[in-house]
């Protein structure tokens, strides 16, 4: 599994680690959904090889949001993340955030409702999943609505992984 994110937030570019934002609750929604059997922080990134999952961002520029971000880092970001799934092969790409989901697959659709979850597309044969941003920024989804979204990701793992 590959979880992909927008771009890098201030403090994670600052300190070398993904979802390291104080607001961010990445690391312990995957804790307590399932998706991890323990407790991890920011600094435990590099531990996620362990359960089978790699982590990686769309552009790569740390931004304090994502309105600054230009269209051409956007183009060549997808191109970029396209690479790394031919390379690595995961049976699931997870876009963490509904924005980047829609950024990658339907631009002309952005105000339609979207449900997060497993979706029908795919990417670069990839199945795909969609996970809201779990930022403290996220004021689309309450935490009980993101939990929910994290442990439906939590039962796919399991039912597919077991």
């Amino acid at each position: 599994m590959l979880l992909v994110g927008i771009n890098p937030g201030i403090r994670s570019a600052t300190i070398g680690h993904h979802f390291a934002g104080y607001s961010n609750r990445f690391w312990k929604l995957l804790y307590e959904a399932g998706v991890v059997p323990e407790p991890i922080g920011t600094e435990d990134d590099r531990r996620l090889p362990e359960w089978g999952f790699g982590v990686t961002n769309l552009v790569p520029r740390a931004t304090p949001g994502i309105d600054t971000l230009r269209p051409e880092e956007y183009v060549a970001g997808l191109r970029r993340l396209r690479r790394k799934v031919r390379r690595w092969k995961p049976e699931l790409v997870v876009f963490v955030g509904v924005s980047l989901y829609r950024e990658i697959f339907d631009r002309a659709r952005k105000r339609r409702p979207l449900t997060v979850g497993l979706q029908e597309e795919t990417f670069e044969g990839a199945r795909v999943f969609v996970l809201p941003n779990p930022s403290g920024r996220n004021a689309n989804f309450s935490y009980a609505e993101m939990l929910a979204a994290f442990k439906s990701l939590a039962a796919w793992i399991s039912t597919h992984h077991a």
